[in-house]
């Protein structure tokens, strides 16, 4: 007979041998001592049937003296189970006594005809009773040798234990034997197949021929394997499904890379595009210096600023955000920049209307004693109102509007005539830090039809210095969420500086510090402009 050598067949086997031992001891201890009272019993009712044949009859009897009951009783002791013995009369005290002195005392035996016993370590036995003498209560109480008791009792738990061990064993044997084909080997060809599929499963084979699958079983195991069968077919089949999923998600990531790369391309065009709408050099004036910087958020932005060249030898100032970001806003930005430049640039072509607006150049004519610059400036700022009234007319229903700040500079006396329509207000500085707040004059461009903007004046003196932005310098945010903000821009402004240059320089550095590389969340524009002072070398 093959043994088996699974370890699950030996686990399974020392619990079965473990159970049945367990179950036959707890059988076993009732057993045991229902034999113990069973011989003590016996012991108890075999002394006593001796006391009570020797006081037969003696205990009515009154001409029989005390001593002659005592000497009967002694010779008790020549029995041989019977160690010793112990008269006590009706106070408790002990009358008298003979051989080995029983523990059991007159206080522990009950009433007449009822026999207390105790049995003691060395199976010493004590049985206990009364007896009426002369009208009087005496209590009479033996030690046994109950050493017979012990050895058949050993004798009755050797043949338990060795009935015990022989069904133990023979139950063992029978579950060592049947475990193998039942459980064990079904067991083992279900981790076989477990490890097939593993395989297959990894290796993208075909599926295994599966030792289990020709088990046919109506209980938990065939359960299990059937249940590993089905689990083996979900994963292939979902191993199918994600495969073809995965070609079709190939072939769209191929077109999305590809519709992808060409809208970088675009959005590179445009990039170049909306650079080559900003100024690609500012102008070189003499007795000023122009500087701008531009960071769009992303590839194209809505900011942009402009510094160009107006009739009668005018230049022009613009900084605006258009609302929104991305290629929207960059749309919109070019269109902006447009309007105002060939508004600004024509908008005196013999008093005509301009196409898209019903407003009419009221001053391109010199009227009283205007002077050229002033009306040239009056002239290019109405373009403001055409731009607005074009982008109202045409796109409303786009929502896009623009905040823009609008300025007309006369480089030989450094009047700056300008229209702030909802644009962060530019700074004046002179040495002792913020001279002026340029503040909006008007709401944006493109919300209303027909928007009267007011224009506003401001003499440059040699030194000072013009300096726009847009929202993105102010609301530029640290990894900590916290804005920059206007105060600390103006604390930056508010030290003394001596060119726009180092004043770019000096709101760069702080600026780029505060975000600490964070994300940026909006173009960032600004341009500066300085009459540079007649003592000053540059000149």
């Amino acid at each position: 007979m093959k043994i088996p050598k699974a370890r699950l067949s030996k686990r399974i086997v020392l619990w079965v041998f473990a159970s049945v031992i367990i179950i036959e001891t707890i059988i076993f201890i009732p057993s045991y001592n229902n034999r113990k009272e069973e011989l003590l019993d016996q012991l108890k009712m075999i002394s006593w049937a001796r006391v009570s044949t020797i006081l037969q009859g003696m205990s009515a009897n009154t001409s029989i003296s005390m001593q002659t009951i005592v000497d009967r009783i002694k010779r008790l002791e020549n029995f041989e189970n019977i160690l010793g013995g112990a008269i006590y009369g009706s106070d408790g005290k002990k009358v008298t006594g003979f051989g080995d002195p029983p523990k059991l005392t007159a206080e522990n035996i009950r009433d007449e005809g009822q026999f207390s016993y105790l049995l003691d370590k060395n199976y010493r036995y004590d049985i206990g009773g009364s007896f009426v003498y002369s009208g009087e209560k005496y209590s009479l109480v033996l030690r046994n040798n109950a050493a017979s008791v012990k050895k058949e009792l050993t004798a009755f738990m050797l043949r338990i234990a060795g009935l015990v061990v022989i069904i133990s064993i023979f139950v063992t044997v029978g579950a060592w034997i049947a475990v193998e084909p039942i459980v064990v080997r079904p067991i083992l060809k279900l981790r076989g197949d477990l490890i097939r599929a593993g395989d297959a499963v990894q290796l993208d084979r075909k599926t295994p021929d599966f030792d289990s699958a020709s088990i046919r079983r109506q209980d938990e195991l065939g359960e299990v394997i059937a249940a590993f069968m089905k689990m083996f077919n979900q994963i292939t089949d979902a191993i199918r499904e994600r495969k073809h999923a995965e070609k079709l998600l190939q072939e769209s990531l191929t077109k999305v890379q590809s519709y992808s790369d060409a809208l970088d391309n675009e959005l590179e065009q445009g990039r170049q595009m909306q650079k080559n709408f900003l100024p690609s050099q500012l102008p070189q004036l003499e007795g000023w210096e122009f500087a701008a910087f531009f960071k769009p958020a992303r590839q194209v932005a809505g900011d942009f600023y402009d510094v160009f060249e107006l009739p009668g030898k005018q230049v022009g100032l613009v900084i605006a955000d258009v609302c929104d970001k991305g290629v929207g806003a960059a749309m919109f930005m070019a269109l902006f920049r447009s309007l105002i430049r060939i508004y600004s640039g024509h908008i005196c072509s013999g008093g005509i209307l301009v196409s898209g607006t019903d407003l009419k150049c009221k001053t391109c004519r010199n009227e009283g004693n205007q002077t050229i610059a002033e009306s040239n400036h009056q002239n290019t700022l109405e373009a403001v109102q055409l731009t607005n009234n074009y982008i109202f007319q045409n796109h409303n229903e786009l929502d896009m509007f623009a905040t823009l700040f609008f300025g007309v500079l006369d480089p030989k006396t450094g009047l700056l005539t300008y229209i702030n329509g909802g644009h962060e207000p530019p700074y004046i500085i002179d040495s002792e830090g913020i001279k002026k707040r340029l503040k909006p004059n008007g709401p944006a461009l493109g919300l209303s039809y027909n928007t009267n903007y007011e224009v506003q004046h401001v003499n440059l003196n040699p030194g000072d210095i013009f300096i726009g932005y847009t929202d993105g310098v102010t609301d530029a945010r640290s990894y900590d969420d916290d804005l920059f903000s206007r105060k600390r821009l103006e604390a930056l402004l508010d030290v003394e500086t001596f060119s726009v240059h180092e004043l770019l320089e000096r709101v760069k550095e702080n600026l780029f510090y505060h975000m600490n590389n964070s994300a940026q969340d909006d173009d960032i524009t600004i341009l500066a402009v300085q009459r540079i002072d007649q003592g000053d070398k540059r000149i």
